[in-house]
């Protein structure tokens, strides 16, 4: 059986982009889910003193062990003023100081969603071109706009939404 890591750009205890995540786990058939939560992997903001003088984070250690770990990413990123958040920049950051290529050729599927219109597509096109340059696999992506309005109780209420999820979970689950 496949392990598929999942968990969202996002500190926020309510994140509407764990809560997609995980939601779109549930559609990946016959694999083991582990959900991360970047709030327990707890960092300093990276700073090339702090490496010198203290080293890399376990924490950073521990959540790139989880990437190579694993057979397939779902990525959720949430996006701070059209880029990624703070506290997932730091994380990326820390982690590319232990391997330029953390990524690690896994499959990806990469999302982003906001209570807009646009569904985090600004932050989403940031990563499209960042990650395949560190070891990243795109091999779906999906913007979800409106969150608000389209996510309702634990699942998409738009349907044609939904079937759009469905169709870039079948090409996560293919290249499994």
């Amino acid at each position: 059986m496949k392990n598929i890591l999942v968990f969202a750009g996002s500190n926020s205890k309510n994140s509407i982009n764990k809560q997609l995540a995980e939601f779109t786990a549930g559609l990946v058939d016959n694999v083991k889910t582990t959900v991360l939560d970047l709030n327990d992997f707890d960092l300093p903001l990276y700073g090339i003193d702090l490496e010198i003088d203290k080293g890399i984070p376990e924490n950073a250690h521990k959540f790139l062990e989880a990437i190579k770990s694993s057979d397939g990413i779902i990525l959720s990123l949430a996006e701070h003023n059209g880029a990624y958040s703070t506290v997932f920049k730091n994380l990326f950051d820390w982690m590319s100081r232990i391997d330029g290529k953390l990524w690690s050729e896994k499959p990806m599927l990469l999302m982003a969603t906001s209570p807009g219109a646009r569904g985090g597509a600004t932050v989403l096109e940031i990563a499209k071109g960042r990650f395949p340059f560190m070891g990243g696999r795109i091999v779906s992506d999906f913007s979800f706009p409106s969150f608000n309005d389209n996510f309702s109780e634990g699942s998409i209420t738009n349907q044609d939404l939904h079937t759009a999820l469905k169709n870039k979970v079948v090409l996560f689950q293919n290249a499994l």
